[in-house]
């Protein structure tokens, strides 16, 4: 998932260098069927042999299996699709079903889009990313995830946000996730800026956290050699791996981290999309069918309102 770790790394996130390299070994051959590639850290490094796909070994594992299976996630398709997640599992028979959230985002949220914003790949990005999220943050009083696709970007941000902001700054790396969100929680008004450990696998319900803020579309880095064989498998086998895989795993990958905004039925909160891609690309409209029913805006001052009316209504009670 982009650029991003496992939870067993997370106390060493902040210095972990994510650089990641294929390898071929004399001993086993580089096929079809499995990624030979090697990750190193600032500790060593680890040799690896992933498969190019786990479908026809997990259909073989279910056939030998006589059991009813049931998976369950709030991300298992693509719109009502679940093409995407059963081809990958190699269930060819899977019946499925789909059912709305029980949250009610057309009162409980706004998605907001920054106009304005230079492409992801322009060397500014980050700091107009920055510019864009800080009249939000200082409308939310805090209380937000700031979710990043990169490790420089973690910590550009994280450094640009201190020098900018009076609100309590959390950085992923920095502490344990665990003890980060519980301080999060307590302190009420801070802002927390991570990359994948936080976009799924986080429940952080009330005013503690009302607003939500992601940097890019969740794509994977280019450079992974995981990525880098699948595609030239699809490739080979005359498939289309933009649409038929990485857009689908980061549709899969924004939900998740879109999921962090919303946690119960009396939660509020706003969703700031700094992608420009969203609206400039054609493939952008798959990533806006695929979020909740929120009301959109392009106005800053939109934000504004949404967090007034929230003190006004908080106010009365």
């Amino acid at each position: 998932m982009f650029e991003a770790s496992d939870d067993k790394y997370e106390e060493d996130e902040g210095s972990r260098v994510p650089d990641r390299m294929s390898f071929a070994s004399d001993e086993e051959p580089q096929t079809d069927e499995y990624i030979q590639w090697f990750e190193t850290t600032q500790r060593g490094f680890v040799l690896r042999l992933s498969p190019t796909s786990i479908s026809n070994t997990f259909h073989n594992y279910v056939a030998n299996h006589e059991a009813a299976w049931i998976f369950t996630s709030a991300t298992l398709a693509v719109g009502e699709d679940f093409s995407y997640f059963t081809n990958n599992l190699g269930l060819h028979h899977a019946t499925t079903h789909h059912w709305q959230s029980p949250f009610d985002y057309a009162k409980q949220s706004l998605l907001y889009l920054p106009k304005s914003m230079p492409e992801p790949s322009s060397r500014n990005y980050t700091r107009s990313v920055v510019d864009a999220a800080i009249p939000v943050i200082e409308a939310s009083e805090g209380r937000a995830f700031v979710l990043v696709t990169s490790y420089r970007a973690l910590k550009d941000i994280a450094r640009y946000l201190e020098d900018e902001i009076e609100y309590p700054i959390l950085v992923q790396g920095s502490q344990p996730r665990t003890e980060l969100l519980n301080q999060f929680r307590k302190l009420g008004d801070a802002v927390l800026v991570g990359t994948s450990s936080f976009w799924e696998g986080v429940d952080v319900k009330g005013e503690a956290l009302s607003c939500v803020i992601i940097d890019k579309l969740p794509f994977a880095a280019p450079d992974e050699p995981l990525l880098q064989a699948r595609i030239q498998n699809m490739k080979a086998n005359g498939q289309n791996p933009f649409f038929e895989y990485q857009i689908p795993e980061a549709v899969i990958n924004l939900k998740q981290g879109v999921g962090r905004l919303i946690r119960d039925v009396n939660d509020y909160g706003v969703l700031m999309l700094c992608d420009p891609r969203l609206t400039s690309k054609g493939y952008g409209r798959i990533f806006i069918q695929n979020l909740p029913s929120m009301p959109l805006t392009r106005e800053q001052h939109d934000v504004e309102k949404f967090f007034a009316g929230l003190k006004t209504e908080a106010a009365l009670l």
